[in-house]
This record gives structure tokens, sequence and C-alpha cells, in this order.
């Protein structure tokens, strides 16, 4: 009996680890196919059906990327956005960009990171597409880090994959609209809503709008920041975030949420917030969405409803201004001497 049993625990872990395309290990994320290994992209990076993508900018690619990885030409969060750091609501210029990358609808695509900085690229990249319906878009967890603390190096060779096909198939529910914000921050609508700043933005100390402060009903506000995992630093000896996404932080920051419930998340421009939407996936929430007009829309509309407000304050700012120039003044006219 005890013999069947392992056998049927082997195949069992077999099974679990082929799904998620060897990140098993993350074992307590719900969804860990959404989270990869290093050691899960070098198995699958050179099958025609999948697609590394490296989100850092081009000059950083440049210096040395995974072998077969692919730039967009610029940063995800840029080259996936519009100037206004929002979605193309014209669906067709992501369906010519991917195509052109040779991303097509049965690709399973992989973004990247490097620093704390480039995994929200990464992360912006993840929710796009599957905002455009793909099912087959991951995360290197931990990114160039991860892949070179596998033992694995890195190439500065162009990579360049064959154009082909691919055709949206927009997943609404995931982009959250301020309609229905606006409808949480008046108590018409209990979804749940998780605001991804800073402490200090939420509380109004931190304007980065014409008003400060948080929607009305937001569920609970957890920084991006204490997400992530923490390692010593080796210079001050001081624990640090760094990027990879750690699910026992998660857990502890969204535990307490309604995995069933329709959860949106926001920060100032939709782009910390979409790191958010991938560790509620990977947690296994049902319904998730990310708000990408976030707070620099919603606090500078003056009949929106604001909690905790406070107003930017522009005097203060003239008067820093004229500080600075005063300063600019004088050191121009010292160097002149």
């Amino acid at each position: 009996m005890k013999r069947s049993i392992n056998v049927c625990t082997k195949a069992l872990l077999v099974v679990l680890l082929v799904a998620s395309g060897g990140s098993v290990s993350a074992g307590q994320w719900a969804n860990p196919d959404l989270l990869l290994t290093a050691e899960a992209v070098k198995a699958n990076i050179d099958k025609p059906d999948w697609v590394v993508v490296d989100c850092r900018g081009l000059k950083d690619y440049a210096k040395g990327h995974i072998p077969g990885a692919i730039s967009l030409g610029d940063r995800c969060k840029k080259a996936l956005r519009d100037a206004t750091a929002r979605v193309f609501r014209d669906t067709g210029k992501y369906e010519k960009l991917l195509g052109t990358v040779g991303i097509g609808n049965n690709t399973h695509v992989v973004f990247y990171g490097g620093d704390l900085g480039t995994l929200l690229d990464a992360t912006v990249g993840f929710w796009i597409m599957e905002y455009l319906g793909h099912d087959k878009v991951h995360v290197l967890n931990g990114g160039v880090d991860a892949w070179r603390k596998a033992g694995y190096r890195l190439d500065n060779k162009l990579v360049k994959k064959d154009a082909t096909t691919f055709k949206a198939n927009v997943v609404a529910s995931r982009y959250g609209e301020t309609d229905e914000v606006l409808k949480i921050a008046s108590g018409e609508m209990k979804d749940q809503l998780v605001d991804s700043r800073t402490k200090k933005e939420y509380d109004g100390k931190d304007i980065r709008a014409i008003r400060g402060g948080h929607v009305p009903n937001v569920t609970v506000n957890v920084s991006h920041i204490d997400t992530l995992k923490q390692e010593k630093n080796a210079k001050t000896g001081k624990m640090q975030p760094v990027a990879y996404l750690d699910p026992d932080a998660a857990e502890k920051a969204f535990g307490s949420l309604d995995k069933s419930k329709r959860t949106l998340a926001y920060c100032q421009t939709g782009t910390r917030s979409t790191m958010t939407y991938l560790q509620l996936r990977a947690l296994g929430f049902k319904d998730v969405a990310n708000w990408d007009e976030s707070w620099r829309v919603y606090g500078s509309q003056l009949t929106y409803p604001v909690a905790g407000e406070q107003w930017f304050n522009f005097a203060g700012l003239n008067n820093k201004v004229k500080t600075l120039e005063k300063k600019i003044a004088q050191m121009e006219k010292a160097a002149a001497k």
C-alpha cells in the first residue's frame, strides 16, 4: 500500500511540474505557472512556441540579456502603452506589434526585468497580455538576477523572431474603469479596492495630482514594495526589497481579502498596481483588474470624492522654484567671474 501511495505522489508531482512550467517550487502560489523559475525558462526558451521578452531598455539589453530573448525596442511600460502611460484602446496596435516580434496566439510569452523598476515593466507586460486575452503569459521571477544566480550566462546578440499573426480577444473585466471605481467610492458597489501606493501617498502627504488622499472605501493599502522578497544587503547588512515576488509576503498583504470577489488594484499611473494584479492572480483571486487611469486621473478631477483630501501646494512649489532660480543665478554669476 505504501509503495502505491508513493508512486501516486510522484506521478502527481510530475503532473504539477509540467503544468507549472517547472515552477512548482513556488508551491504557495495558487497559480504557480504565472511565475517561472530560471530553470523553467531555460528548459523552454529554445522551443518555437516560446518567446522571452527583455523588458529593460535597449541599452541594457545590448549589454547582456538572456540568450534567445527579444527586446521591444524600449522598456515594456513604454513600448506597450501610449504617451499618457495608458494601454492602447485600439487593439490593432498590439496585434501589429506583437505579430511583428513573433508573438502569436499560441505562443508562451515570458516577460522579465532587472532591478525593482524594470520588474514593473515585466508586470505591465503581463497585465496587458492578459487584458488582450492571452492565456499563455508568464513572468520570470527574479529576472536577470535569478537567471545569473542559477548559473546561466547572458548574451549580447540581437535576437529577431519570424513575424506571425496575433489576434486580440480582449477580456474587458481585467481593465478597471474609473466609472466602476466611482461606484465603489460612493458605496454603490462593494468590489474590493487595493491601493498599491505608499502610505504617504495614501494619506495625502505625498501629493502627485491636484489633490492627495485616496479613493473612499479602499479595502486595503499595501505599498507594492512591501510585498517583495527581502534580502540582506552585502554592504550595509540591512534587509532590503529585491525584484522577487514573495508568496508569503503577498499572502500576508492580501490574505484577508475574499478571493471570490471582484478586486481592483490602483496606484498613481496604473504601473505599480500591475504587480499587485499579478500577485492577486498568482494567489488565486478569481476576478482581478488593474485600474489603468489610477490616481493621476482621479486625483485631478475636482468632482470626484476623496478620502483624506489634501490639496497640492502650488504656492509652496512656486517659492521653491524661485529659491532654486536664485541659487542658479548666483552660481552662474560666480562662474562668470
